[in-house]
């Protein structure tokens, strides 16, 4: 596995004039593939939008190495980088304290007295966010210590069509509880629209 981010070129107009839907963002990902659209065999590539210190970036997890190249289509000249995941993987621990951010695309299904029952519905209340990232947390091999929701948006998710996703970004802190679920899903990722930018979770450890 591969840890791949690059700094957007926020300020080029002319680089960014497609970027205005998450398709586009998609479609940015998969070109950095070059090898798997020749071969016709696409894997699954996690990704999701950060900001840090007023840049925004694109981070990507993938099995194989992304063509930096590639990934700067839209990006700031040498600003790509790649490293190997499977070393931090290595040294996490049952147990472990963690740091965590996670952008997700969080819903539930609708009961019976639902006017849409069985149908996925955005969370959009903070506590049935929590709620539901709770519920993921039970399933994934770790346990909440603290989570706070740090932005939401509805993003287009494609711009034709106008449909937009529920995008949640959650931070806080877990201890993991079950090393091999919690692996899995730091390369799986969590809930739905994974190749729309959503369930990509990264970890730091707490000191």
């Amino acid at each position: 596995m591969y840890l791949s981010r690059v700094e957007i070129d926020s300020d080029n107009r002319q680089k960014i004039k497609d970027l205005s839907h998450l398709g586009a963002y998609h479609n940015w990902v998969e070109r950095s593939f070059p090898q798997e659209i020749a071969k016709g065999e696409r894997e699954r590539h996690l990704w999701r939008l950060d900001s840090l210190n007023g840049k925004n970036y694109l981070l990507l997890l993938s099995p194989e190495k992304p063509d930096l190249h590639a990934l700067e289509r839209y990006g700031k000249p040498g600003t790509a980088i790649s490293k190997d995941y499977e070393p931090f993987l290595s040294r996490l621990s049952e147990g472990q304290l963690l740091q965590f951010k996670l952008t997700a695309n969080p819903v539930h299904r609708g009961g019976k007295n639902s006017s849409h029952p069985g149908s996925l519905i955005p969370c959009f209340a903070l506590d049935a966010q929590l709620k539901w990232l709770q519920g993921k947390a039970d399933k994934n091999g770790f346990e909440l210590v603290a989570a706070d929701v740090v932005g939401h948006d509805r993003p287009l998710l494609r711009k034709k069509n106008h449909v937009s996703l529920n995008r949640t970004v959650f931070e806080g802190r877990l201890k993991i509880s079950d090393l091999n679920q919690f692996k899995e899903m730091l390369i799986s990722g969590i809930g739905r629209e994974k190749a729309f930018g959503m369930g990509l979770m990264t970890v730091i450890p707490v000191d």
